[in-house]
């Protein structure tokens, strides 16, 4: 196996180690914020806005990924997070979920939106695909971490798990030696799934590109994450369920996500009509480049700073005068 430490060094009394896990989930945020660059100059919009708002989206989504974690561990009955309160900021041994990244990635998102006046969902749509590569490219982190693996396999792509990276019951050498024993990798078939979607998403947006209506491409990614996610928990024993079912919590959200984008779908196209959540506008909102706004943001404060200065200066004149008057 790979370790998961690419190099450590020692600084005095500190020590710093680079870890595989955080090199390829940057690598995936990177290579999402690229293709997602990409969807907004084929939609027209300055792309330099992906780019400045990963300002916001990735506190967000690393601090949403690790509380979805620890809630989701938590509700499974592990109870480490609420004995060690500490350990909560313990991100070397990983316990990043995907769930909590995008909910507060997409609140921080949303904010940036609204600051800046961009299209939402021109912002979602291009999004959409570069969310799904991310999370693939990031996927093999786990195969180095020997975590997120499935039940037994007889398949010749099954992987083996050292006994110290075991979940219960397969930590049992009796039952599982660990010689012969082999795991579904069902981080690869996320991966896999992952390509797959984005590829349709891709192929839709263009082909279909004078019929799509906003939202439509965000749409279809909630369902195929959806999907997606719902097959792989066939293969996820790892996940925690709601007591005395095998239905996980996590299956439950991937369903929400295809029931979502199946009415955001139908609601963009005005076949289902709700009063509170009407149909956007059929064409997206264009705003200028980011460089200009930050010149107009600059020009303003210019011009309020020199108005400013201009009352400080004649506040004295005025006093003058003031005083001639009770003179006279």
């Amino acid at each position: 196996m790979i370790d998961p430490i690419i190099f450590t060094v020692q600084i005095g009394s500190y020590t710093f180690s680079l870890y595989w896990y955080g090199v390829l989930i940057m690598l995936g945020v990177a290579v999402a914020a690229w293709l997602a660059g990409r969807e907004f100059e084929k939609r027209g919009q300055d792309s330099n806005y992906i780019w400045d708002s990963l300002l916001w989206v990735l506190p967000a989504g690393i601090i949403g990924s690790r509380l979805w974690y620890v809630m989701n561990t938590t509700l499974g009955g592990d109870m480490r997070y609420i004995q060690d309160p500490i350990s909560i900021l313990n991100l070397k041994q990983g316990g990043l979920h995907y769930f909590g990244a995008l909910l507060f990635g997409a609140i921080a998102f949303l904010i940036y939106a609204r600051k800046t006046g961009l299209d939402f969902w021109l912002a979602m749509d291009s999004l959409a695909p570069g969310l799904l590569l991310g999370q693939a490219i990031g996927r093999p982190a786990n195969w180095i971490n020997q975590e997120l693996y499935g039940q037994p396999t007889t398949l010749p792509w099954g992987i083996s798990i050292d006994a110290a990276h075991r979940i219960a019951p397969y930590n049992n050498l009796n039952l599982y030696p660990e010689d012969v024993t082999r795991f579904h990798p069902s981080f690869a078939y996320e991966m896999l799934w992952n390509f797959f979607a984005v590829a349709i998403l891709l192929y839709i947006a263009r082909k279909y590109k004078e019929k799509l209506r906003p939202g439509v491409i965000f749409g279809g990614w909630l369902i195929l994450a959806g999907v997606g996610r719902n097959l792989i928990e066939f293969f996820r024993p790892d996940q925690p369920t709601f007591p005395g079912t095998a239905f996980s919590y996590s299956r439950l959200v991937a369903i929400l996500m295809i029931l979502g984008g199946v009415i955001l779908i139908l609601i963009q196209y005005k076949v289902l009509k709700i009063k509170f959540l009407p149909a956007s506008a059929p064409e997206y909102k264009l705003i200028p480049p980011l460089e200009e706004q930050l010149e107009a943001r600059k020009a303003l404060r210019d011009v309020e700073k020199e108005a400013g200065d201009g009352d400080e200066e004649g506040e004295p004149e005025e006093d003058v005068e003031e005083v001639e008057e009770e003179k006279e």
